[in-house]
């Protein structure tokens, strides 16, 4: 991809926006990200590294957001972003590796997966709970759950937080707010780490990935002042039929 033209810019930008927004309300923002990197003209490898640009402004955004909370106290990190980091550098690896006529498949099969999960009740990943959090280590289901989350991430990061979500909620115990907490960090740490192996590769364009970043900012806070006007269940169909159109597309575009 050469110089950034004006129609790829508003598109990205458009694309940033939204998923911002969706990010703050629903969740699943590189389900949109991504696609938009595709169409822009990015090849599969170099999208799915740019991609992680956005996510780790977003990522740093929100990590300083709950910082000061005070719902990150007491929680073991340590033993949540280890394994995760361990399957994010692998995850990272193998994809930055992987052909591009293999690659593209799988990244587009992954989020239309996910855009099917987003659409769906949030409530499903996260059943609501006011039992005593499990520390990971007591419970190697969620270790094994953490390292396979970390790989995805590291793959591919469309939909991650709701696999992490899901160890989170469904295997440690942990309530939504500290769940998304404990998320945010993870998140951060995963993306600084697959970010750098992706540059390393040389699987990042700045410039597209800068464009989203800034978009997504913008989208996140118009995203806060009208979370509580506009249904989540709206924004998960309207990412559910927008991923699966552009998927479908990119897919018979090469057939």
């Amino acid at each position: 991809m050469g110089i950034l033209t004006l129609e790829v810019i508003i598109g990205l930008s458009l694309a940033g926006v939204f998923a911002g927004f969706i990010n703050t309300i629903a969740g699943g923002g590189s389900l949109l990200t991504l696609p938009a990197l595709l169409l822009a003209g990015l090849p599969p490898d170099v999208a799915n590294g740019t991609n992680r640009v956005g996510v780790l402004f977003q990522a740093t955004s929100a990590t300083f957001a709950f910082r000061g909370s005070g719902h990150l106290k007491s929680l073991p990190l340590p033993w949540i972003t280890l394994p995760t980091l361990l399957g994010a550098g692998a995850g990272a690896f193998v994809a930055s590796r992987t052909p591009n006529e293999i690659l593209e498949p799988i990244l587009l099969g992954s989020m239309v997966v996910m855009a099917i999960v987003l659409a769906a009740k949030k409530s499903i990943l996260i059943p609501g709970t006011n039992e005593e959090a499990v520390h990971p280590r007591k419970n190697r289901k969620a270790l094994f759950g953490l390292l396979l989350a970390g790989f995805y991430g590291g793959f591919v990061q469309a939909g991650l937080g709701f696999l992490l979500l899901a160890v989170f909620g469904g295997m440690l115990r942990l309530d939504l707010i500290r769940a998304n907490s404990v998320k945010a960090v993870t998140v951060l740490c995963l993306t600084l780490l697959a970010l750098s192996i992706f540059i390393a590769s040389g699987h990042v364009q700045w410039a597209p990935g800068l464009v989203l970043a800034i978009a997504g900012i913008v989208g996140a806070r118009l995203g806060a002042n009208f979370a509580m006007k506009i249904p989540p269940n709206v924004l998960r169909i309207v990412v559910l039929v927008t991923v699966t159109s552009a998927s479908l597309w990119l897919l018979l575009r090469h057939s």
